[in-house]
């Protein structure tokens, strides 16, 4: 057994050592030194391969090694990769497998990645190393990508369900719902959970359709699944990254386990590897635990960096460059020291805003400088999936924040599985507890930690294998290396040590907070909004971009897909699509209602403006946008409930939810401004009256006919909801009526301010000095305990 598990752990690393050939692999006989029969015997792999890194250190690449001996490779490079190591020329060494390797389940051929997810079974996933990885990365959404999908052609009126009808490719979920994975009590959780929801944890999903072209001029909404298909869709683990600075990486297992610089540039040893050729891995070494070390130069680093995730959550929620504290703006200044815009990161430019403080180095007295990486907080299943097919992410992550900050009224152990996303319905009473171990299926790969007195549970059921209970103190471990203690509300309450009494009173005075509000619908500090998405889809002239569904489903045996070679663009669909927006904000973000059933920050989604040129060039919609079902019918125009990565230390402020007309849903400034979109305008000579003078002249902004409404505003102040707002899950929407008639408090300075037109009775509680805002706040606090002496002395008569 205890040989099955140390080749578990290096399987892994050979997807990363897979990646680092990858780019390597592509060498023919022309860029690669020919190999005397001597060498081949001698060195194998390495006879041409001399410098390259080894994968990973310590038993894991003994074991890989070690393995290596049965298949006369003493390097092991063919264990992960195939190929024949007697090979004395390029093209015959990335040729063919070891025999007896193809009986043991091994590699068949040579695979430049091992990571890619569609031969990951016989590579990572192999018999005795991770087993059933790369199943349960197939379902998952980081390759399906359904909840996209959904979100996408919803807003474009091409489905009218909740249900996940659509992913990257055909699944079938053929072992029922029961996961894979997990712990007992998990999965009774999660086959409660999916008869629960059905829509949105589906038994299989289609393949999204190509695009009828002739079928546009008549269906011109039909242009959304070009526009999934050729912007949308590029991140998933199925294919490799866009050849952009900030988008290269690996596929499958590679995608998150080596690491690529932004740049793209190969910093390694290896001879055969171009160092002047963006889109090589940055060196041929695994990047995973605490317990993995990468040595990169004179640094040394374990964990997997923020920037990985970074490569595909840069679209749509934006979390992952979020949680850095950046966000896309347009003007791409300060100039560099040539009078140079700064570079483009992932096709974008960026404006430092605030990271999380998860995320920040500056840490909270008495823990370690440094942040946390996604990974210390994001389960194992939260990233593989549990061997179910979810539709979106609530259906797939099992993390809540009072996982491990628990409520002022309860620790951790002590809240009830499922509390953070109840649904609005009744959760039992039993306490949660703690684990004494780690869970199985992942134990033998990660970093063993002492439990102490015991792992923190998942809102699922799971144990964090890297959060323990360690006397009154809560202990993360992180990946990097770091340990942080965790601050614990209820502790915080009973010690009264409360940073301020805004804490106090808005989580414990006011229980109701905590009772229906997400923490993060107060402790976001700001969310990326990128109002108005104006697309183009033009399918005229034969005009062809990259489509991502394309290339990820014409896979060679070796699990590469179309898009793989360097320099090229991979396969192509009909249609152009170009797009932009309206306006960008980044402040605090409107309110509304989650899948959950709890109040959470909304963004907006896809909110789609959208002008389709048909095969013949005919403008067959211009500045539309379609219906859904929501609400009875609104317009596609997205807000989404969102967990933006953005937490800060110190919440908003009171008054920014309970009087801001914008938290509400009524828009920035309730919706006074960027009105006019349904007439567009024109800037010229002018009559008083309005009329324009010349006669030739142009519309400066375009009419948008349906849209009479600024794209902020998505319910009106008696309770008309305007746009869409979330197409997963029917709980999600605007803050309801009577929600928003509690929280509005617009009235509290008028119900002081009223009396200064009576002057007689101003000048009684007036003063001739300015009152600062603490003296005010003294004011008010009389005020309240003088209405509660009244109120005693009219109950004693």
């Amino acid at each position: 057994m205890g040989r099955i598990i140390l080749i578990m752990s290096l399987l892994l690393g050979m997807a990363g050592a897979a990646a680092a050939q990858q780019e390597a692999a592509p060498a023919t006989e022309e860029t690669v030194a020919v190999a005397t029969d001597e060498t081949a015997a001698g060195e194998g792999c390495l006879s041409c391969h001399e410098g390259i890194e080894r994968f990973t250190q310590g038993v894991m690449m003994d074991t890989i090694e070690a393995l290596g001996f049965d298949y006369d490779d003493p390097a092991g490079c063919t264990v992960c990769h195939g190929g024949t190591v007697s090979g004395t020329t390029a093209e015959e060494a990335h040729a063919g497998a070891h025999p007896t390797m193809i009986e043991d389940g091994g590699p068949e051929m040579f695979y430049p990645d091992p990571g890619a997810v569609w031969i990951a079974d016989k590579t990572c996933g192999q018999s005795g190393c991770h087993e059933g990885y790369s199943e349960r990365l197939t379902k998952a959404l980081m390759n399906t990508e359904a909840g996209k999908l959904q979100g996408n052609l919803w807003s474009w009126g091409v489905i009218d369900t909740y249900q996940s009808v659509y992913g990257n490719y055909d699944l079938v979920d053929e072992d029922g719902n029961v996961p894979t994975v997990g712990t007992d009590a998990y999965k009774e959780y999660m086959v409660a959970f999916s008869e629960a929801h059905p829509e949105q944890m589906p038994t299989s999903m289609e393949q999204v359709p190509d695009v009828d072209v002739n079928a546009v001029a008549e269906h011109p909404n039909l242009a959304g699944i070009t526009y999934s298909r050729q912007q949308c869709q590029r991140c998933h683990v199925g294919v490799t990254g866009r050849e952009k600075r900030g988008d290269f990486r690996g596929a499958g297992c590679s995608s998150c386990h080596v690491p690529y610089s932004n740049e793209g540039f190969y910093e390694g040893g290896d001879p055969t590897i171009a160092k002047d050729q963006p889109g090589k891995l940055l060196t041929h070494q695994l990047q995973a635990t605490r317990k993995t070390k990468v040595k990169h130069g004179d640094l040394e680093y374990s964990g997997i960096p923020s920037e990985t995730c970074n490569s595909c959550h840069n679209r749509g929620k934006r979390i992952g460059v979020s949680y850095q504290g950046i966000m896309e703006f347009p003007y791409g200044s300060p100039y560099d020291e040539k009078g140079e815009k700064q570079p483009k990161l992932h096709t974008k430019n960026y404006i430092y805003v605030k990271d999380d403080l998860h995320h920040s180095t500056e840490s909270r007295p008495g823990n370690p400088e440094g942040g946390m990486l996604c990974q210390d907080c994001h389960t194992s299943i939260d990233m593989h999936g549990d061997g179910n097919l979810p539709g979106t992410t609530l259906a797939q992550v099992e993390i809540e924040c009072e996982d491990c900050h628990g409520t002022v009224g309860k620790f951790p152990w002590e809240l009830p599985l499922g509390y953070g996303e109840e649904f609005q319905t009744e959760l039992a009473d039993a306490p949660r507890g703690l684990s004494e171990d780690a869970m199985d299926e992942t134990i033998m790969f990660a970093t063993d930690y002492e439990a102490q007195d015991g792992f923190l549970l998942t809102a699922r059921g799971n144990p964090f294998g890297n959060v323990v209970k360690d006397g009154e103190k809560v202990i993360l471990h992180s990946a990097s290396g770091l340990d942080f203690e965790v601050p614990i509300l209820k502790q915080i309450s009973l010690d009264g040590t409360w940073k301020n009494q805004n804490a106090e009173v808005a989580m414990k005075s006011v229980a109701k907070h905590q009772e229906s509000m997400e923490c993060y619908a107060c402790h976001a500090d700001w969310a990326p909004q990128c109002y108005g998405c104006h697309i183009t889809v033009d399918y005229s002239e034969g005009k062809t971009d990259v489509d991502w569904i394309e290339n990820a489903n014409a896979r060679e045996p070796n699990g590469l897909t179309a898009d793989n070679p360097l320099g090229t663009n991979g396969l192509t669909s009909p249609g152009k699509v170009s797009e932009t927006r309206s306006y960008l904000r980044w402040e605090e973000p409107t309110l509304g209602i989650n899948g959950e059933g709890r109040v959470s920050p909304l963004m907006p989604g896809c909110q789609v403006i959208t002008t389709v040129i048909d095969k013949d060039g005919n403008t067959v919609a211009h500045n539309e946008t379609w219906m859904t079902p929501d609400a009875g019918g609104t317009k596609g125009m997205d807000h989404a409930a969102v967990q933006p990565h953005t937490a800060g230390r110190e919440a908003r402020s009171c008054e920014s939810c309970h009087n801001n007309p914008k938290a509400l849903g009524y828009g920035i400034s309730g919706g006074r401004f960027m009105a006019g979109y349904e007439d567009g305008f024109y800037v010229d000579l002018e009559t008083a009256t309005g009329e324009v003078i010349p006669q030739q002249t142009q519309l400066q902004s375009q009419p948008i006919p349906s849209l009479d409404h600024d794209l902020s505003r998505i319910v009106t102040e008696d309770g008309k909801q305007l746009v869409t707002v979330g197409s997963h899950w029917p709980l999600t929407g605007p803050l309801p009526q009577d929600m928003r008639e509690k929280m509005e408090r617009t009235g509290l300075c008028m119900g002081c301010h009223q009396n200064m037109t009576d002057e007689e009775l101003w000048s009684r509680v007036n003063t001739p000095a300015f009152v600062n805002n603490a003296e005010h706040q003294e004011v008010m606090d009389e005020a309240v305990h003088a209405l509660a002496d009244k109120r005693d002395q009219d109950a004693a008569q």
